[in-house]
């Protein structure tokens, strides 16, 4: 059940991918808004909002942006890292201590953002963490009501995660790093926020997965077609060979450690490629007219054009009628 109430939600990650769709769409819904800001002159967030000044490591601050909350928003956390202790220091430890301030705040609702890769923490540390992350909240679970949420890849306007992915749909040639007969769930980042808006606002809790509402996902296949109907032209799919995109790992991995700056690809994030299932599973969330791949890729696409992070469209390639696919 939804409620009508204006609530005071206390938000972080509030500047990140996610979090500036989920601050427009509780804003929109009359809810007052409370985020944990590293850097508030950078923020560039509405002026309603009220920004409390830190991060996940800063105790006080995180008790600071509970004080008179009625529900927690936590979106924050690490989806790269230099070395594998990085995800556990961002993603669990804070999700404890954040938790126990609202629970001695006296907040009602707290709401987690996982991620589905925490239904398989044996593959990746990022996993793992956020496994951890939930485990540490089981001790509020009568103290608080809560709800976690494990959403799929989320894709859409102003995100630099799926790009690279996604500029590859764009090619004649598109190099996949995962397995031909993989199935994953997908998920707008515009439906991500409407979700998160119902979320904070109901009395569901336990555990959910989300998606687009696509019953099994969307197959390489699938995502190929959609992807040459929104470019006109015929795509050709090569599977790139895990031994070879693990070896590239291992290289940018020492890179990381080396520099000490966090890399998108690492040995874990490989075996999450290739994982087979990826599909959402259980109720999920209920969307009225959910965003689909079909509408979302064409939208994100426009949006990243517009942005300068992809070149013009090209003229649509007429020469065949019928695709080929190729691994």
């Amino acid at each position: 059940m939804t409620s009508t109430k204006t609530l005071t939600v206390a938000v972080t990650g509030a500047t990140g991918f996610a979090g500036r769709p989920a601050i427009a769409e509780l804003l929109k819904r009359g809810h007052r808004v409370t985020a944990l800001v590293r850097n508030p002159a950078r923020a560039a967030l509405p002026p309603v909002v009220n920004i409390v000044e830190g991060d996940l490591l800063n105790g006080a601050a995180l008790a600071a942006l509970v004080q008179g909350a009625d529900a927690v928003l936590h979106l924050a956390g690490a989806i790269a890292a230099a070395n594998p202790g990085d995800y556990f220091k961002y993603n669990s430890f804070p999700t404890r201590v954040l938790a126990e301030a609202a629970r001695r705040a006296g907040v009602k609702r707290f709401v987690h953002v996982s991620s589905l890769a925490a239904r398989q923490p044996e593959l990746s540390a990022y996993g793992a963490s956020k496994r951890a992350g939930e485990d540490a909240l089981q001790p509020f679970a009568s103290a608080l009501q809560l709800l976690v949420l494990r959403p799929p890849a989320i894709y859409g306007p102003g995100d630099r995660g799926t790009l690279p992915l996604i500029k590859e749909l764009t090619h004649p040639i598109a190099l996949i790093p995962g397995g031909r007969m993989a199935r994953f769930s997908l998920i707008h980042v515009e439906d991500v926020a409407r979700v998160l808006a119902d979320a904070v606002a109901s009395d569901v809790t336990g555990l959910r997965e989300l998606s687009d509402g696509k019953a099994g996902g969307y197959g390489w296949d699938e995502l190929i077609a959609i992807a040459e109907a929104a470019e006109g032209r015929i795509i050709r799919p090569i599977f790139l060979p895990r031994p070879l995109v693990a070896g590239v790992a291992v290289v940018a991995s020492l890179v990381s450690r080396l520099t000490g700056r966090p890399g998108m690809v690492d040995p874990g994030k490989v075996a999450e490629l290739y994982h087979p299932d990826w599909v959402s599973r259980g109720p999920g969330w209920p969307l009225d007219e959910p965003i689909t791949f079909e509408r979302g890729l064409p939208m994100t696409l426009a949006w990243y054009r517009a942005a300068g992070w992809l070149p013009r469209k090209r003229k649509p390639d007429r020469s065949s009628a019928t695709s080929s696919h190729e691994a």
